[in-house]
Protein backbone atom coordinates (compact mmCIF):
# COMPACT_ATOMS: atom_id res chain seq x y z
CA UNK A 1 0.00 0.00 0.00
CA UNK A 2 1.49 3.32 -1.08
CA UNK A 3 -0.79 5.53 1.00
CA UNK A 4 -2.07 7.39 -2.07
CA UNK A 5 -5.70 7.33 -3.03
CA UNK A 6 -5.75 5.78 -6.55
CA UNK A 7 -9.06 7.52 -7.23
CA UNK A 8 -7.46 10.95 -6.96
CA UNK A 9 -4.77 11.36 -9.68
CA UNK A 10 -5.63 15.05 -9.95
CA UNK A 11 -4.73 15.40 -6.29
CA UNK A 12 -1.30 13.91 -6.96
CA UNK A 13 -0.72 16.45 -9.76
CA UNK A 14 -1.86 19.26 -7.49
CA UNK A 15 0.45 18.13 -4.69
CA UNK A 16 3.36 17.76 -7.12
CA UNK A 17 2.76 21.32 -8.39
CA UNK A 18 2.62 22.61 -4.80
CA UNK A 19 5.89 20.87 -3.92
CA UNK A 20 7.52 22.27 -7.04
CA UNK A 21 6.40 25.77 -6.05
CA UNK A 22 7.78 25.29 -2.53
CA UNK A 23 11.12 24.08 -3.90
CA UNK A 24 11.43 27.08 -6.24
CA UNK A 25 10.54 29.45 -3.40
CA UNK A 26 13.09 27.84 -1.07
CA UNK A 27 15.85 27.92 -3.70
CA UNK A 28 15.13 31.56 -4.56
CA UNK A 29 14.87 32.65 -0.92
CA UNK A 30 18.14 30.95 0.03
CA UNK A 31 19.95 32.44 -2.98
CA UNK A 32 18.60 35.92 -2.22
CA UNK A 33 19.57 35.74 1.45
CA UNK A 34 23.05 34.48 0.58
CA UNK A 35 23.83 36.98 -2.19
CA UNK A 36 22.20 40.02 -0.59
CA UNK A 37 23.85 39.17 2.73
CA UNK A 38 27.33 38.62 1.33
CA UNK A 39 27.32 41.59 -1.03
CA UNK A 40 25.12 44.16 0.73
CA UNK A 41 24.64 43.03 4.35
CA UNK A 42 20.88 42.70 3.81
CA UNK A 43 18.49 39.82 4.23
CA UNK A 44 15.76 39.10 1.71
CA UNK A 45 13.03 40.63 3.89
CA UNK A 46 15.15 43.68 4.66
CA UNK A 47 15.67 44.25 0.95
CA UNK A 48 11.93 43.83 0.36
CA UNK A 49 11.12 46.54 2.92
CA UNK A 50 13.66 48.91 1.35
CA UNK A 51 12.21 48.19 -2.09
CA UNK A 52 8.60 48.77 -1.02
CA UNK A 53 9.58 52.05 0.60
CA UNK A 54 11.50 53.07 -2.52
CA UNK A 55 8.62 52.11 -4.83
CA UNK A 56 6.22 54.24 -2.79
CA UNK A 57 7.93 57.26 -4.35
CA UNK A 58 7.43 59.42 -1.28
CA UNK A 59 9.50 62.55 -0.69
CA UNK A 60 12.47 62.27 1.67
CA UNK A 61 11.33 62.03 5.28
CA UNK A 62 7.85 60.74 4.45
CA UNK A 63 7.04 57.10 4.92
CA UNK A 64 4.51 54.32 4.80
CA UNK A 65 2.46 53.15 7.77
CA UNK A 66 4.10 50.11 9.29
CA UNK A 67 0.72 48.34 9.31
CA UNK A 68 0.36 48.78 5.54
CA UNK A 69 3.97 47.79 4.95
CA UNK A 70 3.45 44.54 6.89
CA UNK A 71 0.72 43.51 4.47
CA UNK A 72 2.88 44.06 1.40
CA UNK A 73 5.97 42.24 2.67
CA UNK A 74 4.01 39.32 4.14
CA UNK A 75 5.36 39.63 7.67
CA UNK A 76 3.53 39.75 10.98
CA UNK A 77 3.44 43.08 12.79
CA UNK A 78 5.94 41.82 15.38
CA UNK A 79 8.36 40.40 12.78
CA UNK A 80 8.21 43.65 10.80
CA UNK A 81 8.77 45.68 13.95
CA UNK A 82 11.95 43.73 14.71
CA UNK A 83 13.11 44.05 11.09
CA UNK A 84 12.47 47.80 11.09
CA UNK A 85 14.43 48.04 14.33
CA UNK A 86 17.44 46.40 12.64
CA UNK A 87 17.13 48.66 9.59
CA UNK A 88 16.80 51.72 11.83
CA UNK A 89 19.86 50.71 13.86
CA UNK A 90 21.79 50.39 10.58
CA UNK A 91 20.64 53.91 9.60
CA UNK A 92 18.63 52.71 6.58
CA UNK A 93 15.15 53.76 7.75
CA UNK A 94 13.63 56.04 10.32
CA UNK A 95 10.41 55.69 12.29
CA UNK A 96 8.05 58.51 13.16
CA UNK A 97 4.79 58.56 15.06
CA UNK A 98 1.59 59.32 13.19
CA UNK A 99 0.31 62.72 14.33
CA UNK A 100 -3.37 61.75 13.83
CA UNK A 101 -3.07 58.38 15.57
CA UNK A 102 -0.27 58.10 18.12
CA UNK A 103 -0.44 54.30 17.84
CA UNK A 104 0.51 54.48 14.16
CA UNK A 105 4.14 54.35 13.04
CA UNK A 106 5.49 55.62 9.73
CA UNK A 107 8.64 54.13 8.23
CA UNK A 108 10.74 56.17 5.80
CA UNK A 109 13.94 55.52 3.88
CA UNK A 110 16.99 57.50 4.85
CA UNK A 111 19.53 58.63 2.27
CA UNK A 112 21.71 55.69 3.32
CA UNK A 113 18.71 53.37 2.84
CA UNK A 114 18.10 54.69 -0.67
CA UNK A 115 21.76 54.20 -1.52
CA UNK A 116 21.88 50.65 -0.14
CA UNK A 117 18.68 49.77 -2.02
CA UNK A 118 20.09 51.11 -5.32
CA UNK A 119 23.32 49.16 -4.78
CA UNK A 120 21.51 45.91 -3.88
CA UNK A 121 18.81 46.01 -6.56
CA UNK A 122 20.97 44.62 -9.41
CA UNK A 123 22.02 41.69 -7.20
CA UNK A 124 18.39 41.00 -6.34
CA UNK A 125 17.36 41.03 -10.00
CA UNK A 126 20.32 38.84 -11.02
CA UNK A 127 19.29 36.22 -8.46
CA UNK A 128 15.67 36.35 -9.61
CA UNK A 129 16.75 35.95 -13.22
CA UNK A 130 19.03 33.06 -12.31
CA UNK A 131 16.52 31.17 -10.18
CA UNK A 132 13.22 32.07 -11.82
CA UNK A 133 14.25 33.09 -15.32
CA UNK A 134 14.02 29.62 -16.87
CA UNK A 135 10.68 28.91 -15.20
CA UNK A 136 9.30 32.28 -16.34
CA UNK A 137 10.37 31.56 -19.91
CA UNK A 138 8.75 28.11 -19.77
CA UNK A 139 5.50 29.57 -18.44
CA UNK A 140 5.36 32.30 -21.06
CA UNK A 141 6.03 29.74 -23.83
CA UNK A 142 3.21 27.51 -22.56
CA UNK A 143 0.22 28.01 -24.90
CA UNK A 144 -2.24 26.95 -22.17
Amino acid sequence: MTGLDPAAPADADLVAEWRSLLARHAATSCALDRELGERHHLGMSEFEVLERLSEAGLPAGQGLRAQDLALTVHLSQSALSRLIGRLEKAGLVERTLCEADRRGIFVALTDAGRTRYREARPTHRDVLAGTLGDASAENSADPA
